[in-house]
């Protein structure tokens, strides 16, 4: 059989597996600060208040249609510093944002990433591979492999369409917070026996650092083709980084483009979301 003709029945079979998501429109996103009762987080909580960051996420991803609307909270977590999605709602601990700024360099990296980026950076990765989730779900998008790779790489293809100077920042300041997360952590690599860290669903922060850069050069070798010169992405991985970049745009063509205002996401892309976010008031 060709592949085309295939790969025609495939999606064939897909659609008729996949009912169609009635009743779904724009502007679905809804959010809330909840008041910490964590004496400690009221600094965090003021920030992102005055910030206006979940405002500015709730504009950012209202070209998709959802079938319900999807709720955004800053909480705090009893401790976790995590985020999470659930049931019709992206949950995002105070504590994670707490240790974004506590991770924070003192000075702009060698690699030449601002130290704010290395906060929003991660928060903005982490929200939006949080909201892929909620994607697969109220989309009923089918998922091929493990579901935390596929919302990393759903989540990094939203942020990589953004204009080229905030899609550099968001990128460096994330793979910057794996790269940490990785030194941080009482890694299973530096260990003899076997660990319960390789069972974990999400891959190891450093394969999650390196799949993002490669997502980055495949869509754009001129905006991050200094990865490769400096070293940051070995040369045999970037081999196939425009490959896998291309199954990432093709997937997201067919499953979800087609539940996105294409008009109002031209208009929203065009916002400098992070200079916006980050800048002093």
């Amino acid at each position: 059989m060709a592949f085309g003709s295939a790969l025609a029945g495939l999606l064939s079979i897909t659609a008729m597996a996949m009912p169609a998501v009635g009743g779904s429109k724009t502007n679905q996103i809804t959010f809330s600060y909840e008041p910490p009762e964590n004496p400690a987080h009221q600094a965090v909580y003021k920030e992102l208040r005055d910030r206006r960051v979940l405002e500015r996420l709730q504009e950012l991803l209202s070209p998709f249609r959802l079938p319900r609307t999807l709720k955004f909270s800053m909480t705090g977590c009893d401790g976790e510093d995590d985020a999470f999605y659930w049931d019709g709602e992206v949950t995002i601990c105070y504590e994670l944002v707490e240790r974004l700024f506590a991770n924070m360099p003192a000075k702009r990296t060698p690699a030449g990433v601002e130290p704010i980026d290395t906060v929003i950076g991660p928060f903005f990765d982490t929200v939006l591979h949080e909201f892929a989730h909620a994607l697969f779900e109220l989309l009923r998008i089918p998922v091929l492999g493990r579901e935390e790779d596929a919302a990393d790489q759903v989540g990094a293809y939203i942020y990589l369409q953004l204009a080229d100077s905030e899609a550099r920042r968001l990128v460096m300041g994330a793979a910057y917070g794996f790269f940490a997360d990785a030194r941080s952590d009482d890694s299973a690599l530096t260990r003899e026996e076997f660990s319960e860290d390789f069972a974990e669903e999400h891959a190891m922060p450093e394969q999650r650092a390196y799949n993002l850069l490669c997502m980055a050069y495949g869509g754009d070798k001129e905006l991050f083709g200094d990865l490769v010169s400096k070293g940051y992405l070995p040369k045999e991985r970037a081999e196939s980084c425009i490959d896998d970049y291309g199954q990432v745009m093709d997937a997201v063509e067919i499953l979800i483009h087609p539940h996105v205002d294409r008009a109002l996401a031209e208009k929203v892309l065009g916002r400098d979301w992070v200079r916006e976010t980050t800048k002093q008031e």
